[in-house]
């Protein structure tokens, strides 16, 4: 519709075509009102019953909610309407009609459980807040490649179907690929590090990642969008400064340029985090963790950290942190251990809610990185691709994941993360 005027651009004085949905319709006798709905905001429409043609009230105050019209008028001032204008209508067609029966309120009026939501997603992201989410998402993911690309680090694509998962046979989806067993990949780890072993150096990837993990918890999708950066002569500290100045950067867009959106979901406060962030080590951790007194019993050298522990620890931090130095038997074979051997290189950012980030230096020495696998129970040959590489002078490197709806999740305050996606995938859900 070349001739469309949004609702926020209209003028009084003005001849303009609008279009949209129906909001709300009050009839109130002589005359009605229409609120029209479009992305930029809601105008509303003014029908004075006796100066009008029949049809045309007719039209417009017996549309349902949620169809789909166009509005000619002309704009006028009017500072009791919700936007201080309304249009006075001189052609309305409905373009498309609603069922009077609709599976949820749009409007926000009337709650509806998530499940019912997720269900009719196209509704659902009619109302403002579901709106707001995803606005926030993409500036989210447009600043993030904006950080990315300061940090001189280039965007890579990497195969999602695969021949072995990243760390083994645990938690994939298998597929039949032509015949073979293949598997939708958990990751794109071992990809990016080859990339990182060319003379690209530095690489970041945005893109999905499935896992068939079985949880059917709030903070738990099967299928997730990774935010991954990998980059040659980096150590793991130069990979946490990356993790750092990518974070901030996303909450920075988002305070400066989605107002509307945060003002919509009640987060007009909203902050970016406070730099730097600690750097806690395991050991730190777990002695912290230990002082809450919020576990039945104490964590010793070599326990992962229960979720108890990990919100009595936020609770405590009171903000964004890393924890570093993780024991090298709990991380996986690729990461580099300190020269004790006891000790990785292995980090996680946490926020006070939940892990944001998995990452480290990698293991760049091919015999070390034999080792790891075997320590592992995994078969070096089934990762040809990949060792193989190490024969041909892989520099040191880092790098880390960070998952998207997480960092949204956590960003925004949602309850559960499938609200942070658009059309989420778990245990129950395939379809829409």
């Amino acid at each position: 519709m070349d001739d469309r005027t949004y609702t926020a651009d209209a003028e009084p004085g003005e001849e303009v075509t609008v279009a949209g949905w129906v909001h709300e319709i009050r009839d109130l006798g002589g005359i009605g009102f229409l609120i029209l709905r479009d992305t930029a905001g809601r105008i509303q429409v003014k029908f004075e019953k006796e100066e009008m043609d029949d049809d045309l009230v007719a039209t417009g105050l017996d549309a349902a909610r949620e169809s789909v019209i166009s509005v000619t008028g002309v704009v006028e001032e009017e500072p009791r309407a919700p936007t201080g204008v309304e249009v006075s209508p001189e052609a309305i067609e409905v373009v498309a009609p609603a069922d009077t029966e609709l599976p949820l309120d749009p409007s926000g009026k009337v709650d509806a459980e998530l499940s019912t939501r997720l269900d009719n997603r196209t509704l659902d992201l009619r109302r403002e807040e579901g709106q707001a989410v995803f606005e926030v998402r993409a500036e989210m993911l447009r600043a993030v490649r904006t950080a990315f690309r300061a940090a001189d680090a280039t965007e890579i694509n990497t195969p999602k179907i695969v021949a072995t998962g990243t760390e083994g046979g645990t938690e994939l989806f298998p597929i039949t690929y032509f015949g073979q067993e293949a598997f939708m990949n958990q990751s794109p780890q071992l990809f990016k590090q080859l990339v990182a072993g060319s003379n690209v150096e530095r690489v970041f990837e945005i893109g999905p990642i499935f896992r068939a993990e079985e949880h059917n918890t709030p903070r738990h999708i099967n299928e997730a969008t990774s935010i991954d950066f990998e980059g040659a002569f980096c150590d793991h500290e130069d990979a946490m400064d990356v993790c750092e100045d990518v974070v901030v950067a996303a909450y920075e867009a988002v305070a400066d340029n989605c107002g509307r959106q945060l003002e919509a979901l009640g987060l007009e406060a909203f902050e970016p985090p406070e730099t730097p962030f600690p750097r806690l080590t395991y050991e730190e951790a777990i002695e912290r963790i230990n002082a809450t007194g919020a576990l039945d019993e104490q964590l010793t050298w070599g326990d992962d950290l229960p979720t108890e522990g990990e919100k009595a620890l936020g609770d405590d931090v009171g903000g964004h942190y890393f924890i570093t130095d993780w024991p090298a038997e709990i991380k996986p074979f690729y990461i580099m251990n300190h020269e004790d051997g006891e000790r990785s290189t292995g980090f996680d950012l946490m926020h006070p809610r939940m892990e944001l980030v998995s990452g480290g230096q990698r293991e760049h020495r091919r015999e070390h990185l034999i080792e790891g696998f075997e320590r592992q129970g995994l078969d070096p040959e089934a990762f040809e691709y990949y060792t193989k590489m190490f024969r041909y002078g892989m520099p040191p490197h880092a790098g880390w994941g960070l998952g998207a709806e997480r960092l949204l999740m956590t960003m925004l305050d949602l309850d559960n993360i499938r609200e942070a996606v658009l059309f989420p995938r778990d245990r129950q859900r395939l379809s829409p």
